[in-house]
């Protein structure tokens, strides 16, 4: 079960969308959106505004991102001993894109294409949404 997901999209129809795909599969959660890599880091290190955020069961990280892309956001994550436990699915626009990030890239825990779809959000979150949340 997700109790908070971090969406990381700065195209405002993916992010609704993937809300609406929430909907369909039936995951309730708090989810938590920003529109940037720094955004990103920031809430997850509850820097500034997010000093009250919670940690999120599941990040969804779009690799195209303004100010910090999803690779350095990805890296910083995964190089902050408190952070590296995080599940983190990297979203992407192609399918061909994908087989590369997952071919060259290290650190995350999936990748996908967006707009991601009810069913793949249910297996994604049945697989990581607990499996390596800290206590």
């Amino acid at each position: 079960m997700l109790r908070n997901l971090l969406i990381v999209d700065d195209n405002p129809a993916d992010v609704r969308y993937t809300e609406e795909m929430l909907k369909e599969a039936g995951m309730e959660s708090d989810r938590h959106v920003v529109e940037d890599g720094v955004e990103a880091l920031r809430f997850l290190r509850q820097r500034g505004e997010y000093a009250d955020a919670p940690r999120p069961d599941l990040v969804l990280l779009d690799w195209h991102l303004p100010r910090k892309n999803g690779q350095e956001v990805l890296a910083e994550l995964r190089a902050n001993g408190g952070l590296v436990e995080v599940p983190v699915v990297v979203m992407t626009g192609s399918r061909l894109e994908v087989e590369s990030l997952r071919a060259e890239s290290e650190g995350a825990d999936a990748y996908t294409v967006k707009p991601i779809e009810a069913d793949e959000l249910r297996r994604l979150a049945e697989r990581l949404g607990g499996a390596r949340r800290l206590a």
